[in-house]
């Protein structure tokens, strides 16, 4: 790469203050925004069944487009958008009724003979391990922006104030990061309610720290292709995002062996209070010694930890993070059914605990962060720390995304959650889940790298700063829309890669 470009480069995405929190939250309300036209579109016409083209051309538009134009060209006017969007959503859903199909759906009855021979931890039976529509919408959706972002950023029509902050600040691609490591916590509470049910099968610590550390080794192998990658071809790199030679990989490949040891502890303490723990002391650190100083404006000196201290330090904020986002699984992923429950009563338990959650960590995020009427601390955000500011933003906002996504399948597809058993399940879940979202979901990993490569690609092919609005616009919509084919062609191969 030409010296001067990769300077213009490395300017470019460095010394940013990023942006307002309201102007964040009014963009990302353009994915349950799209998700509610589509919910109503599958669940008063059956638009997407079959999955004609057209149909595939639509679920593109809604799920894919609409986040990559909401990054993009109605980044001012976010709300336009979700004006849009959400409009014929409501007009279709006041003029039209659902099918019968779905107006007669009932739950199925349990026997009282069942209901006296069940089992006292039916709760956590492998039964009660649902799939959940919402839970794949809220992890594509957070897929599809992570993809989107990592390209645009490269480009103009991407506005900087979405990037990534130096120091202190609030930005879209900063939440990105840490809402991909909170996804990957919710998704991993499955592991773990398993295991509370085969109790009798509890494999030791020690095997379980193996095998976890055996998970990590590919996401460590990409770290270092990526390292080597970046150093080999003189790649335009940020060196204070992570330092010289860490990188997110190394990040999501140390997350389980370290979540694994805090596991241990969760008999006694809710992850949720291990999760606010490790945010508290490294909070305490930062403010009582110089580590925060050492972080962000020592110089560098040759040894690996003065070189890499950005990423070494934040990991504390992302194994927060992950094991915040596990505590919202432990919640949210169980089916809730008892003898004593119906599986409205089960639905309605949820979404309470979920806007408790929302409510709870936007309250502590508030006191954190915020003047709160002279009664908040008032500790700014860094991404580059990873501080407990941010490890409660970070949380207040997923929570928030959960409680919306179920809020629109619990309107919107009932079926799903009041059949109890495992018969026809695949089919209601099918029904009431896009197949682009739920193609990225499956194979985040798979799609994740392809991301990364395709975005090395064109930077290495075009010079992004010098492009117009036109030409930056296109190459993303081809860009998302090879990603897409990708996602849709391993899922119809049925291979899953998963993170």
């Amino acid at each position: 790469m030409d010296p001067s470009y990769k300077a213009r480069k490395e300017a470019f995405v460095s010394n940013l203050a990023g942006g307002s929190i309201g102007e964040i939250n009014a963009i990302t309300l353009v994915a349950p925004a799209s998700v509610l036209l589509w919910s109503v579109l599958q669940s008063r016409l059956s638009f997407f069944s079959p999955y004609t083209a057209p149909a595939l051309v639509t679920d593109f538009l809604l799920n894919v487009l609409a986040i990559l134009f909401a990054t993009t060209l109605y980044a001012s006017t976010p709300w336009t958008l979700n004006i849009l969007l959400i409009s014929p959503a409501l007009l279709l859903f006041f003029t039209s009724s659902p099918p019968r199909s779905q107006q007669k759906a009932k739950p199925p009855r349990q026997s009282p003979v069942a209901k006296n021979n069940a089992p006292e931890n039916a709760s956590v039976s492998s039964d009660s391990l649902p799939i959940h529509p919402f839970l794949t919408t809220y992890r594509a959706a957070m897929m599809i922006i992570t993809c989107v972002a990592i390209l645009a950023v490269d480009f103009r029509v991407f506005p900087r104030r979405l990037a990534k902050v130096e120091n202190w600040g609030t930005s879209l691609m900063d939440l990105g990061v840490g809402s991909f490591v909170f996804s990957g916590g919710v998704v991993s509470a499955r592991s773990v309610l398993k295991g509370r049910n085969n109790r009798s099968q509890k494999t030791p610590f020690w095997q379980r720290l193996a095998a976890s550390t055996r998970h990590s080794i590919p996401l460590l192998v990409l770290g270092l292709i990526r390292l080597y990658s970046v150093k080999g071809l003189d790649y335009a790199e940020h060196v204070t995002e992570y330092g010289v030679h860490w990188n997110f990989f190394f990040t999501l490949g140390l997350l389980p062996p370290f979540v694994e040891i805090f596991d241990a502890l969760s008999a006694i303490v809710p992850y949720e209070l291990l999760s606010l723990g490790i945010a508290v002391l490294y909070q305490v650190v930062l403010e009582s010694t110089d580590l925060k100083r050492y972080i962000l404006i020592s110089p560098r000196g040759p040894d690996l930890l003065s070189k890499n201290r950005e990423g070494i330090f934040s990991f504390l904020g992302y194994l927060a993070i992950f094991l915040a986002g596990r505590a919202v699984g432990i919640r949210v992923i169980p089916r809730g059914t008892l003898p004593s429950r119906s599986p409205q009563q089960a639905r309605k338990s949820v979404l309470i605990r979920m806007g408790v959650q929302t409510l709870g960590w936007t309250t502590l995020f508030m006191l954190n962060s915020t003047p709160a009427l002279g009664y908040g601390a008032d500790f700014p955000v860094s991404r580059r720390l990873a501080n407990m500011p941010y490890v409660l933003w970070v949380s207040a906002f997923n929570n928030a995304q959960l409680f919306l996504f179920c809020l629109l399948e619990s309107a919107f597809f009932p079926s799903v959650y009041r059949e109890t058993g495992k018969d026809g399940e695949g089919e209601r879940t099918s029904f009431a889940t896009s197949r682009i979202m739920s193609a990225f979901n499956k194979n985040g990993l798979a799609l994740f790298l392809v991301a990364n490569l395709l975005t090395g690609v064109v930077n290495l092919s075009i010079p992004t700063l010098d492009v117009n609005t036109a030409q930056a616009m296109a190459v993303l919509v081809v860009y998302v829309a090879t990603i897409t084919g990708v996602a849709l062609a391993l899922d119809k191969a049925n291979i899953k890669l998963s993170l």
